[in-house]
């Protein structure tokens, strides 16, 4: 029998609100509970971060500032020393927070033996330290310290849910549970995605209508009507949307977005498209937000066969999620939708990550494109097989086969693309 309860509280866990890219977000956070521990100004810090997380962090810029990186988040949280806004820990930073950030002695390491999402910050001064571990979830502390004595405030696990590297409960789930669980939402969840929609709207119409970064998504939507006339237009102008989100995501804006998987570019990739989608469609909200509700489980799924941060571009496997979504908006049902899967599995499963950047937005545009050729060959009964490279005979076969080349494959290239990155 489906859990719904279960898959209610792992939306609620995963669907929040976060300001700026998650990885810069996450170190500041890491940074202001080390500071607020601490409790009066330290000397000096020290951040140990992964791989991954310095690479996710080297190219996007910070809100509120006109930084970069690793560092300059980890000190920004540090000045900030108050980790109650959460993922949003960037959104009010004031000019002596920007002064003391700049100056504050950082050391920043990288080590290879830790999970893939990690950022440990330690303070210290007068004698006293303090340290805050993010570890698996961008806004799960694994590990709290004061003067060396473990706290027993953590680890913090969510009441009755546990993270992907704790449950593989997502990982079991299948399109048929998708689908009977979208079908009936409760009204917390209903409204919790009716949020999603309209914060991810809002900085997508920022990305519309201003300059921001390389205008991926506005230049893409010049010349499209804002009543598209054909399902290509449709989807065409889903995918600018997106992409428009992103380049104001990537270039700072102070807009919210709700995230999925711990990334807002994939939040804004599962919800944006989908619901402009539906609109053209002249679907109802309910059926909107069944679609919607979809798109987030299916990239929620996915994320759980990986890892949150690996070399494989989460737009790709967001929009895999939103590929699902259009097909039960074209009155798909589960045959469609697993070959709209393996159809996504069968196209652009080797685009890699390279870090949180402008360019985002050109690999989340690209992606959307590839989930209206995959829904709309689905939809005509034509389907990527077994006998194609990785797909496999269902969908559920293709995505653990894009697990592997995840996990076995792409180790070497992710130390490829990070050593690249340091190189330039």
């Amino acid at each position: 029998m489906l859990n719904r309860k279960r898959i209610d509280l792992l939306l609620e866990r995963e669907i929040i609100e976060a300001m700026g890219c998650t990885e810069p977000a996450a170190a500041a956070l890491a940074g202001a509970k080390a500071a607020e521990l601490f409790g009066m100004k330290p000397e000096s810090g020290i951040a140990v971060v992964s791989p991954n997380m310095m690479k996710n962090a080297m190219g996007v810029s910070i809100p509120n500032s006109n930084l970069h990186g690793i560092k300059a988040a980890v000190s920004l949280g540090i000045a900030i020393h108050d980790s109650s806004a959460g993922l949003s820990v960037l959104s009010t930073v004031t000019d002596k927070e920007r002064e003391a950030a700049s100056v504050f002695p950082l050391e920043v390491q990288i080590a290879e033996d830790v999970p893939s999402l990690y950022v440990k910050v330690s303070v210290s001064g007068a004698g006293h330290s303090a340290s805050a571990t993010i570890s698996g979830e961008h806004d799960r502390f694994t590990s709290l310290e004061l003067d060396g004595r473990m706290l027993p405030e953590a680890p913090m696990f969510f009441p009755e849910c546990r993270s992907f590297s704790e449950d593989s409960f997502l990982s079991t789930l299948t399109v048929r549970d998708v689908l009977d669980y979208a079908s009936e939402l409760s009204p917390v969840i209903k409204e919790l995605l009716l949020k999603a929609v309209r914060e991810n709207m809002a900085i997508s119409q920022a990305g519309i209508d201003g300059e921001w970064g390389l205008s991926v998504g506005r230049i893409m939507a010049d010349g499209l009507l804002s009543e598209p006339q054909t399902e290509d237009e449709a989807m065409r102008r889903s995918a600018a949307y997106a992409a428009a989100g992103s380049d104001a995501r990537m270039a700072g804006s102070v807009l919210p977005v709700m995230i999925n998987s711990g990334s807002g570019n994939q939040g804004i990739t599962v919800t944006v498209p989908v619901a402009l989608f539906a609109s053209y469609l002249d679907k109802s909200e309910e059926e909107m937000l069944s679609a919607v509700a979809i798109s987030e489980l299916i990239g929620l799924i996915l994320t759980s066969h990986k890892d949150r941060l690996s070399a494989l571009c989460g737009a790709f496997t967001a929009s895999i999620g939103t590929a699902a979504a259009y097909a039960y908006l074209l009155g798909g049902g589960e045959a469609v939708i697993d070959a709209a899967i393996n159809n996504m599995v069968g196209n652009l499963s080797g685009i890699i990550c390279d870090g949180a950047k402008d360019t985002c937005a050109l690999k989340i545009y690209t992606s959307l494109i590839a989930a209206s050729v995959a829904v709309r060959l689905a939809m005509q009964g034509k389907r990527a097989g077994r006998e194609a490279g990785i797909v496999g005979d269902d969908s559920i076969s293709s995505i653990d086969h894009l697990s592997r080349i995840s996990h076995e494959g792409m180790e070497q290239t992710n130390r490829t693309i990070l050593r690249i990155m340091l190189e330039k």
